[in-house]
């Protein structure tokens, strides 16, 4: 599967919404095509390099784990300045990339097969409470906001979730990213929180 590639110095997690503002030319192509033909394109991680195209730099490099796009929203207040609201989807491993002329990146990918739906374990209770009230403090309309339904019950969507909203580097998102266990990600994310002392009391 060959699609168009969005670096950012952002990760969107399958689920997610990420608002995102496209000016550059080679994006607003990008975003007329996906918009046109509801077509994915490819959000990932920048491992060197800069998001803004300048004269004489190389494209940006992107991390080799990203995840699939739509655009569930957009708006256009600025004439030349395109606001849209990314949807994560599937994640997947780059196999390789490159650059067309315009600048625009394109990557040859592999779906990344998502675990089965894990309920949380006990153990890892009181990471939901504290969530849903991460969530019922944002509008439902909020660009940040999860995209409905809110499954709570479900190990991988809790764990995305937080990866969401923790404030932690960005890296450190693209790790929980690329974890293939999802009990393996609510285990780091419980030990954080505990850390810092953020979990309800049992």
């Amino acid at each position: 599967m060959i699609i168009p590639l969005f670096p950012l110095q952002s990760v969107l997690f399958p689920g997610g919404r990420l608002p995102l503002r496209i000016f550059e030319q080679r994006y607003m192509d990008m975003a007329k095509v996906a918009l046109k033909e509801s077509a994915p394109f490819g959000i990932c991680l920048i491992a060197r390099g800069e998001e803004v195209a300048r004269p004489g730099r190389k494209p940006a490099q992107p991390h080799a784990v990203g995840t699939l796009a739509h655009i569930a929203d957009w708006d256009m207040q600025q004439l030349g300045v395109l606001n849209i609201i990314a949807q994560g989807g599937e994640r997947f491993r780059l196999l390789r990339h490159w650059a067309e002329d315009s600048g625009l990146l394109r990557g040859e990918i592999e779906l990344i097969v998502e675990p089965a739906v894990l309920p949380v374990p006990g153990a890892y209770a009181r990471l939901v409470p504290l969530l849903r009230a991460i969530v019922g403090e944002m509008a439902a309309d909020a660009p940040h906001a999860p995209a409905a339904p809110h499954r709570f019950f479900d190990a991988g969507w809790l764990g995305m979730r937080y990866a969401e909203v923790l404030p932690i580097p960005v890296a450190a998102r693209q790790k929980l990213l690329e974890l293939e266990d999802s009990i393996d990600r609510l285990e780091i994310i419980y030990r954080y929180l505990e850390g810092k002392g953020l979990l309800p009391d049992a």
